[in-house]
């Protein structure tokens, strides 16, 4: 079993958004650790160890979270993100056990290209599965190879990684193919456009012809 990242934190025992924003000047995040039977267990955590976790092991992270020398085997349960600076501004952990299985909501990948001249339409970029605590998959890949217009994907037709089961409604639209639809107001104002530009040609030759006509009058 591969090892899990240690993350060192510290225990928080202030809280108020005064108090939140002095941590991020710090460059630390504040978070809590939830789970059954236990009471919160807040903390506060590096920016860039936490950043650095999310972005390397995905939005269902499991980490060893360590307070004062004690270890919290836990999953990246929420995270709260700056609109501006994209920064994590909070973090919420779940405790959990080895061996406990979760739902959890994993990314959607989609690989290939549907039949040439048409586009698909995602209805769902995650998928809600079960899956063992320790053995999560960072994403779930689709194909789309060569798919034909009308053809649509449900939450039943996608393959399941090893040891991970599907909880989300099998009948949920994943994804559909379809042509592109054409704006007819558009291609109408582009058709205008083009008479339009086909007639100003025409006069314009008309007039020099004209010009050309009268200086040989004179």
């Amino acid at each position: 079993m591969a090892e899990r990242p240690i993350i060192k934190a510290e225990p928080r025992t202030v809280f108020g958004k005064g108090y939140a924003r002095r941590l991020r000047r710090d460059w630390k995040v504040p978070g809590v650790i939830y789970g059954s039977n236990q009471e919160p267990v807040h903390f506060a955590v590096p920016l860039l160890d936490i950043q650095s976790l999310v972005r390397n092991n995905g939005v269902n992270a499991v980490l060893e979270l360590e307070i004062e020398g004690e270890q919290y085997l836990t999953m990246v349960k929420h995270v709260d993100q700056n609109v501006l600076t994209m920064d994590i501004d909070h973090v919420d952990l779940l405790l959990i056990k080895r061996g406990e299985k979760v739902e959890v909501e994993v990314p959607i990948t989609l690989t290939g290209e549907s039949a040439p001249g048409t586009m698909h339409i995602q209805d769902a970029d995650v998928l809600l599965v079960e899956a063992d605590v320790l053995n999560i998959p960072e994403e779930i890949e689709l194909s789309i190879e060569g798919l034909e217009e009308g053809e649509v994907i449900t939450a039943a037709d996608i393959a399941m990684p090893e040891d991970t089961t599907l909880v989300a409604d099998p009948e949920t639209v994943i994804l559909s193919i379809s042509l592109p639809e054409v704006d007819e107001e558009l291609e109408e104002a582009a058709e205008a456009a083009e008479e339009g530009g086909a007639e100003a040609g025409a006069d314009s030759v008309d007039e020099e012809g004209e010009d050309e006509s009268s200086d040989s009058e004179e």
